[in-house]
């Protein structure tokens, strides 16, 4: 079980994501992740289509599972991990891409392009459980506002109520309508989700949408 020491959403968690509003994330891409952006581009120039977004991918189980879902758009998993990447089972799907990137850059590289997302997903990212981790997680990080420019429908799962009600409230912050729910997947999106299912764990899901 998923140790902290907060009892509630975050003291700090209004402050800290106005502060990044008002500050813009200016980190320079690293080379890795603007060399996998440009596989991208050079995809999307190839066979244009929509595009959804699985960050965080890990082995990219759940983004073989949403191009099954969604054959008009091009899924693309991206994650930081090399060797979580080399663990994918090939699916029989055609319209996925794998790359090894970091997501924040990948995020600005993105939004510089002018490129608008049909659906992002965000399956259980690393919770950082501390408190003072809380700039780890992806809604006190600085690059978080440009989720709300990313466009397209939004959804994040977790199994730390903590951490979900923390991402629906810092999305108001940014301009960002949703909605947060428990739910049972009929079938698990992640390794991840299998487990916490197999452990009787609670999963949260917040799901909104994005303007342009």
């Amino acid at each position: 079980m998923l140790t902290t020491d907060q009892c509630g959403p975050h003291p700090d968690l209004e402050k800290i994501v106005l502060h990044h509003v008002r500050h813009p994330w200016r980190k320079p891409c690293p080379n890795h992740t603007r060399v996998a952006f440009e596989q991208l581009l050079q995809r999307l120039e190839a066979i244009p289509r929509p595009l959804i977004l699985d960050s965080f991918c890990g082995t990219g189980m759940s983004t073989a599972l949403i191009a099954e879902r969604h054959p008009e758009a091009w899924v693309v998993g991206i994650d930081q991990s090399a060797h979580r990447l080399a663990k994918h089972q090939s699916s029989e799907a055609d319209n996925y891409l794998l790359l090894q990137a970091e997501a924040e850059p990948f995020w600005q590289c993105l939004t510089e392009a002018g490129i608008s997302l049909q659906g992002h997903r965000l399956l259980y990212p690393n919770p950082w459980p501390k408190a003072a981790q809380f700039k780890r997680r992806v809604h006190g990080h600085g690059a978080f506002p440009i989720l709300a420019k990313l466009g397209g429908d939004l959804e994040l799962r977790t199994n730390w109520e903590i951490y979900a009600r923390e991402f629906s409230q810092a999305t108001r912050l940014i301009g960002l309508s949703g909605s947060l729910e428990t739910v049972i997947p009929e079938s698990p999106m992640t390794l991840f989700e299998r487990k916490y299912q197999q452990r009787g764990q609670t999963l949260w899901r917040f799901s909104g949408k994005c303007g342009n």
